[in-house]
Parts: C-alpha cells; sequence; structure tokens
C-alpha cells in the first residue's frame, strides 16, 4: 500500500471536501481518501505504483490546485 499527502489549494469548506473525496474514491485503486480544507492537504492510500499523475489529474479536473513541494 503506498500513501501520499498532497497540498491542495481551493478547498474552503467540507463541500469541497467531500468533491475531491468522491472523485478519488471512484478510482479503482484508491483504497482511502482523507481531505481537509483547513489545512489543505488530502492524503490517499492506494494500492498501485505510478498512479500519482492520475490522482493529481482528477484533483486539477475538479477545479483545484494540487502545490508540487519544493
Amino acid at each position: 500500500m503506498k500513501e501520499i499527502v498532497l497540498k491542495v489549494e481551493g478547498m474552503v469548506c467540507s463541500g469541497c471536501e467531500n468533491r475531491v473525496q468522491n472523485a478519488l474514491s471512484n478510482l479503482e485503486f484508491v483504497k482511502k481518501v482523507v481531505a481537509d480544507h483547513k489545512t489543505n492537504t488530502v492524503k490517499i492510500m492506494f494500492d498501485q505504483e505510478g498512479l500519482e499523475k492520475e490522482i493529481k489529474e482528477t484533483i486539477e479536473d475538479l477545479g483545484f490546485d494540487v502545490v508540487e513541494e519544493e
């Protein structure tokens, strides 16, 4: 099982959290999602390697920005 934590800008309420969680949960390889608009983070647990790009694109397709860590 792999886990990543992404910094996501644009989530302002629990409704935003739910949109992100629902969209990512629909990806067959994602096992658990925890979005938090207060910390602007999304923690994703998934069971396949190399799918971080698809996860990021799914979040960005909802209108949120995934911030790359420096």
